[in-house]
């Protein structure tokens, strides 16, 4: 028999066959290194790899890719692609658009995009990937009990509502059918394989046996990092908060950026003392390929990617589903502050520069994470639109991005990508660099030679710096280059700040969990705790300090009283200063 439960956990497994369900920044290096690592476990063969792919116009030709051998991700991934190679000339990985694969699976890992519709999760992606699943799965091998491991983001308490009703609807019973577990990723593109071999990693599930499976599995693979085993509840909580938290971080700094530009003050000389005296500094304000991981973080000309624009919503989801009061969250607030990035480095870059009507502008990094293909959210498209609105020739370039990529299609500005930079900056008035790719870090000379009727550039991720301009015909303007240096009472009031919004966000989250439990926990095990989601964020390798909450009237709201004139919205929002 496969996999045998008894009441105090697993008797015994058997892994002979993994669908991976879906190939893309999460899925791929999964099924690879899975396939890769030759797992046995009760069993003398290697557990076989299948990824699963659906039959559709933007990803079906990932499946003769795979097969093939080659990894269908793009841009600058180490090592991905010769992994991809060896697993599939062993005949341990594969690729099919056929869901019936999933029949006699032993381990199935869900790696579908999840978004947001509004308010709400939108499922729609992922539950036509599970509908096929389930179908397959009621024909399973007499006895089998498949473990499902979701390493997809999903709202807090979908696991043991939405989801769970999703198989009972074909007969597939949580605890006696199949085992739901979830495993939220940690990825981050560039870097895919060597995150899901050094980070740490939440494992859980609606079962207490379910972590110990998970963990079996991928501790062959996750190789440099902690397997910490909780419930599916936590699991959701803590990945949407990280991602949450990230966000209000990047919004904090966003408003002292513009604080620090319109006084001419050093952003990065104040973040560099902020993130010292918080004890969470890092190399981010010098290194523009760095990933920040400091309290305050690095601010751009948006947040983009599948993750920071949704998850804090999804966090929130059954609070707003309830009716909940959300004037005073610090996690929404910070989407709106976000969402206006683009608009407001245009702003900075007219009052260098003057008005932008008219001209031709060379957007330089299509993608929204350097050295990656993704266009998910990237805020360089919302900038183009809005530059098109003011009546501007906008070119946008990427040397990773497709040209049939989905999101240049989604929002009609395929006609304008280029991956050849002189026919992106050959006519531009003005270049505006939006990703710190590898290629325009070691680049610049080569695009100022490019761009004879260049009078402008602007740096909104924090690529070059205005010294190496100054002999040159071109202007340059970027996020946070003011010239002062911060005072020590702008340090004082930043850092009071930060910690206001700190408490802020504690008490958020505690009453998100408070909620949570009140309605969605059904045992004991199935209990959320604060203190766990706090020491489980702390894990994550991009920074994810929660702090404690502070006993009533000892944060430090008080003292926003000295903070400059500008308002910083999130540090008051939920101090009551």
């Amino acid at each position: 028999m496969p996999l045998t439960l008894r009441a105090d956990g697993v008797q015994s497994w058997q892994v002979r066959k993994i669908v991976v369900i879906g190939p893309g920044i999460v899925g791929m290096p999964m099924a690879a290194l899975l396939a890769h690592a030759r797992i046995r476990e009760g069993t003398d063969e290697p557990a076989r790899v299948v990824v699963l792919q659906r039959a559709s116009r933007n990803s079906g030709w990932k499946v003769d890719a795979i097969n093939a051998g080659r990894s269908p991700i793009g841009g600058v991934e180490p090592a991905l692609d010769a992994i991809v190679a060896d697993a599939v000339a062993a005949g341990l990985l594969s690729a099919t658009s056929d869901p019936s694969t999933v029949r006699d699976a032993d381990v199935v890992l869900v790696c579908v995009q999840t978004d947001k519709r509004g308010f709400a999760p939108d499922y729609d992606p992922l539950f036509e990937a599970l509908t096929g699943a389930a179908q397959a799965l009621r024909a399973r091998p007499t006895g089998n009990v498949p473990l499902i491991v979701f390493e997809s983001t999903l709202a807090p308490s979908s696991m043991t509502t939405v989801v769970r009703e999703h198989f009972e609807r074909y007969g597939l019973v949580e605890g006696r059918d199949i085992l739901l577990g979830n495993s939220p990723n940690r990825v981050m593109p560039g870097r895919l394989v060597e995150r899901v071999r050094t980070s740490d990693r939440i494992v859980a599930g609606l079962h207490p046996a379910t972590p110990e499976l998970i963990g079996r599995l991928y501790r062959r693979i996750v190789t440099g990092g902690v397997l910490y085993p909780t419930n599916s509840m936590t699991a959701e909580v803590v990945k949407t908060l990280e991602n949450a938290y990230r966000d209000v971080r990047i919004a904090f700094a966003a408003e002292v950026a513009r604080d620090c530009d319109a006084r001419d003050v050093d952003f990065y000389a104040l973040r560099d003392a902020v993130n010292a005296r918080l004890a969470q500094a890092d190399g981010a304000s010098s290194d523009p390929t760095a990933v920040p991981s400091g309290g305050l973080l690095v601010p751009t000309i948006g947040v983009g990617g599948h993750c920071l624009p949704k998850d804090g919503i999804l966090l929130w989801w059954r609070r707003i589903e309830s009716g909940a009061d959300t004037s005073r969250s610090l996690i929404l607030a910070a989407r709106e502050i976000n969402d206006a990035s683009p608009a407001a480095a245009v702003q900075l870059a007219e009052r260098a520069f003057g008005p932008v009507d008219g001209r031709t502008v060379a957007l330089l990094g299509t993608a929204y994470r350097f050295n990656s293909e993704d266009t998910r959210n990237s805020p360089t498209l919302a900038l183009a639109m809005l530059l098109r609105s003011r009546g501007c020739t906008v070119r946008l370039h990427d040397p990773y991005v497709r040209a049939d990529d989905q999101n240049l299609r989604k929002f009609g500005l395929t006609e304008i990508f280029t991956s050849d930079l002189g026919a992106a900056v050959g006519d531009a008035e003005w270049i505006m660099m939006c990703t710190a790719h590898r290629d325009y870090v070691a680049g610049r000379d080569a695009i100022l030679r490019l761009a004879p009727r260049a009078r402008a550039l602007f740096d909104g991720c924090n690529l070059y710096h205005e010294r190496e301009f100054v002999d040159g015909d071109v202007a340059y303007a970027g996020i946070g280059r003011g010239h002062e240096p911060p005072s020590a009472a702008l340090v004082d009031s930043v850092v009071a700040g930060f910690r206001a919004l700190e408490q802020g966000l504690a008490r958020e989250v505690d009453d998100t969990i408070a909620f949570l439990n009140d309605r969605f926990a059904r045992d004991a095990f199935n209990q959320v705790s604060f203190e766990t989601v706090r020491q489980l964020a702390g894990t994550c390798v991009t920074g994810c300090a929660i702090a404690a909450i502070e006993r009533a009237g000892s944060h430090p709201a008080t003292s926003l009283a000295a903070r400059p004139a500008a308002t910083w919205r999130l540090a008051a929002l939920r101090s009551g200063a």
